[in-house]
């Protein structure tokens, strides 16, 4: 995503200049209600699942914890593993903000987990970090006229 152009000089955002981090994440094997209270407190909508090298297993959001609410799995001892997407779409620190928001739009989903090469996480690109990007651009450029 250019920001600007001027004497044929581009700007790209990429997405390590968008992101959150340090990463929020939860190991492998803990229980929801664990998940739960660490998105409350840190007032994020998701949470990475880690395995025991750190590398990234799935993502427990909150629409995952509603889908729990609903069939009683808050109500006993439910394992994260349980709720989470395996199959998590990911960006990498340098990709390009404009592709990473392009796929999230085509996935439809509102966190995308930012990962090393190694496989572990390093930030979370979320919809409310674009949307933050955003309004400073939106004020930046209305300093301008």
């Amino acid at each position: 995503m250019p920001i600007f152009k001027r004497y044929g000089r581009e700007v790209v955002l990429q997405v390590k200049d968008v992101m959150s981090s340090p990463p929020v994440v939860v190991r492998l094997g803990a229980d929801i209600r664990e998940a739960v209270e660490v998105m409350w407190s840190k007032r994020i909508g998701s949470v990475m699942v880690v395995d025991d090298d750190g590398r990234l297993a799935g993502l427990l959001t909150e629409r995952d914890i509603l889908y729990a609410a609903t069939q009683g799995m808050l109500c006993r001892e439910s394992r994260v593993e349980e709720l989470m997407t395996v199959n998590v779409v990911t960006a990498k620190p340098e990709d390009d903000v404009s592709n990473a928001i392009e796929r999230m739009r085509q996935t439809n989903v509102r966190h995308l987990p930012v990962v090393d090469d190694d496989g572990k996480p390093v930030g979370m690109l979320s919809v409310r970090d674009i949307m933050d990007a955003a309004a400073l651009f939106m004020r930046i450029i209305s300093r301008l006229e």
